[in-house]
């Protein structure tokens, strides 16, 4: 019997793991989906995972979180503060981490003259290293003006 197409078999079989370097994000949960304007926040739940760790800064000027409402040209940041301890030798233990991120994003607002907008809220996570989640998006959030 010959021994070296099992021995091909095995080490087809072997792979090597990919640690992403960037974080990853996905969404969770978005409510309301519908409300009036300037009368209450949306919370957006994220669940993140990253490899290092290396997410968060102490600096709370320091934004690490994007959000873009999507009938806007910028996006708005967030302060995320440090996800891992810190290091006794200096800056963070590098851990794998994974969890929810909680955001209160501020009540939306009717930008047009109109009685009701839509729109989609897209986040980004930006890790210590400079390395960006990809996005995610909200589904439509309907937005009703306060005067009618």
């Amino acid at each position: 019997m010959k021994k070296w197409p099992w021995i091909a078999l095995a080490l087809m079989g072997c792979k090597e793991t990919v640690v992403p370097e960037a974080p990853e994000l996905e969404l969770v949960s978005v409510s309301p989906t519908t409300m009036v304007a300037h009368a209450e926040p949306v919370e957006v739940v994220l669940h993140y995972r990253d490899a290092q760790g290396d997410l968060g800064t102490e600096d709370a000027d320091d934004y690490t979180l994007w959000m873009r409402d999507a009938r806007l040209d910028a996006d708005d940041g967030f302060h995320v503060p440090p996800m891992t301890p810190a290091d006794p030798n200096g800056g963070y233990l590098e851990l794998s981490i994974e969890g929810n991120l909680v955001v209160q994003v501020p009540p939306l607002f009717v930008l047009g003259g109109g009685e009701v907008e839509t729109t989609q809220l897209t986040f980004t996570l930006e890790d210590r290293a400079g390395n960006r989640s990809a996005s995610v998006v909200t589904g439509t959030l309907t937005v009703q003006d306060t005067v009618q």
